[in-house]
């Protein structure tokens, strides 16, 4: 089970409706269970997703796995190509003991942090770049990219020094990411930016593994799944410019130097051998999310894919459109919204998105948000609102409507209750919200 308190949240008949949609949606983007069902080798080519592409006899099949997803993707790539791989390189968040009782045989895994970028990220990313170099045209490349990627391949693009110099680019990274966070800029402007700032992103891994063969599975966390902010693109060509980047820091006001911007590649050979693969998205969650909801009798809508804007004005459009919906109706949306940090409480995107509804929720009616990936900007994944978490809030005298003024979410499902556990759970597309109005 993906949702850890499930069944202690789950104290009303909508309650666990909601939860158990909420659970659908995880195990259908569960990274193991997708590769399994989605890749396959034969003995001269390598089938994804119901394309079979071709494999030299030859040449040397090297795996890199990126993000959020990598270290589940590690496993299974060794599970399903087994001996046929030559190496390998994953570079993740967090440590991979948990996992498997066996460790890594072909793939030497690096874990990095998330959502601030360190020497550790650097270190690893390094370690993937020097494993694509000197590769022949009949060298396959297979490559696992989800989300999250963008922090983990740090590598300044500034002439390369030693480390001290290195760190200090990546302080500068750091700082601008922190600013673009507090002021609510969208994934695409961030990676805009970022794609400028290393040496791995952006189509440059493309450009570091030709001329072989580079076949990208790619599990897809941004709004309209545009592969070229998943990671920051990292084997897509990248269509940006320096100056749309400089026109993101001029827009924000950001303490970074321009000199810290490289130009991404642009020659159309590096990509002529690239394959990129939408292999996992949001979509893939909703689906099953709505058949769920119908085999429960419910009807079930999709609203919004790619649902963006404002957490707190996010909630009350949808907590608006659920209380004017019929009995046994349910609303999906899945989508990434922004917080404009104001104060300095703790939370994510999601808790703050229930935090908003809850005071305009009707009798009988629930919203729940969460992060696919399991860490809503700290150790919960996300939360729900109804009228059993307003009565207890009114209880135990905490005013939402302080804590939403504070961006202190997180502080008041801990009082109130609600919050979703779920721990890492090896998946990450964007975040889900399902709105209900219970049965009669």
């Amino acid at each position: 089970m993906k949702i850890r308190n499930l069944e202690t949240l789950a104290t009303t008949p909508i309650r666990r409706v909601a939860l158990e949609i909420a659970e659908k949606g995880l195990e259908a983007i569960d990274t193991a269970l997708v590769l399994e069902k989605s890749l396959s080798i034969g003995k001269h080519s390598i089938t994804v997703c119901g394309k079979e592409y071709p494999l030299s006899p030859n040449g040397k099949l090297i795996t890199i796995c990126i993000g959020k997803c990598a270290a589940e993707a590690a496993f299974a790539f060794e599970k399903i190509l087994g001996s046929r791989i030559s190496f390998g390189v994953a570079l993740g968040v967090g440590e991979v003991g948990h996992l498997q009782n066996q460790p890594l045989k072909k793939i030497k895994y690096y874990a990095g942090t998330h959502p601030m970028p360190s020497e550790a990220n650097i270190i690893g990313t390094k370690a993937l770049l020097d494993s694509l170099t000197k590769l022949s045209a009949e060298d396959t490349v297979l490559f696992l990219i989800s989300g999250g990627g963008s922090t983990l391949l740090a590598q300044p693009a500034c002439v390369p020094g030693d480390i001290r110099e290195l760190l200090k680019l990546l302080e500068e990274e750091k700082v601008m990411i922190a600013d673009l966070f507090k002021t609510g800029a969208t994934i695409q402007e961030i990676n805009t930016v970022r794609k400028h700032m290393s040496l791995a992103r952006g189509g440059f891994l493309a450009e570091k593994a030709y001329p072989a063969q580079i076949i990208s599975i790619i599990f897809s966390d941004v709004p309209r799944n545009d592969i070229g902010f998943v990671s920051s693109g990292p084997t897509v060509k990248d269509t940006s410019l320096i100056s749309d980047a400089e026109a993101v820091i001029k827009k924000y006001k950001l303490k970074i130097s321009s000199e810290c911007l490289t130009e991404t590649p642009k020659d159309d050979s590096f990509f002529a051998k690239v394959y990129n693969i939408l292999a996992v998205s949001n979509e893939s969650a909703l689906f099953q999310m709505k058949k769920a909801g119908e085999e429960l009798g419910f009807a079930v809508e999709i609203k919004n894919k790619s649902l963006t804007g404002e957490a707190r004005d996010v909630a009350k459009a949808l907590a608006k459109e659920i209380n004017s919906a019929q009995a046994g109706t349910i609303f999906l949306y899945s989508g990434e919204t922004t917080v404009t940090v104001r104060t300095p409480g703790r939370g994510g995107r999601n808790q703050e998105l229930a935090l908003a509804a809850l005071p305009h929720l009707e009798e009988n009616r629930i919203v729940l948000s969460l992060a696919s990936d399991g860490h809503d900007n700290g150790p919960h994944a996300g939360a729900l609102a109804d009228m059993e978490l307003a009565k207890m809030a009114k209880e135990k005298g905490v005013n939402p409507h302080d804590s939403l003024k504070n961006n202190d979410s997180s502080n008041f499902f801990e009082t109130v209750g609600g919050l979703i556990e779920t721990g890492d759970t090896g998946s990450n597309v964007s975040d889900l919200m399902i709105a209900i109005s219970g049965k009669l």
